[in-house]
């Protein structure tokens, strides 16, 4: 999402000025975006979807941190970084936790 998680996940709206999506086995992007796309303030937020799968919960855990690690938008913010920090954490890869 085009959120600031250090602003309460406020709206990140403002020009894309480097795009990379990652890709591989078990890796799937849905965007829209694109280097030179201008992110409006109106709409929802979301600018893509990662999906990864693998063998087991922990296979599509790595892979997801992997994914995240080379996912690369400049420009405004992202929840990406908040995204690979809960990839890492030991009570969501232990399942440990709860919404």
């Amino acid at each position: 999402n085009a959120e600031d998680p250090e602003k309460d996940f406020q709206p990140s709206a403002g020009r894309i000025d480097f795009y990379y999506a990652p890709g591989g086995h078990g890796v799937r992007i849905d965007s829209h975006v694109y280097t030179g796309y201008s992110v409006p303030p109106y709409y929802d937020s979301m600018i893509a979807k990662i999906i990864t799968v693998g063998a087991t919960r922990i296979n599509a855990i790595d892979r997801m941190r992997r994914a995240l690690g080379e996912y690369y938008i400049t420009g405004i913010k992202t929840t990406v970084p908040f995204h690979a920090a809960m990839m890492r954490s030991a009570e969501f890869r232990d399942g440990n936790y709860d919404t």
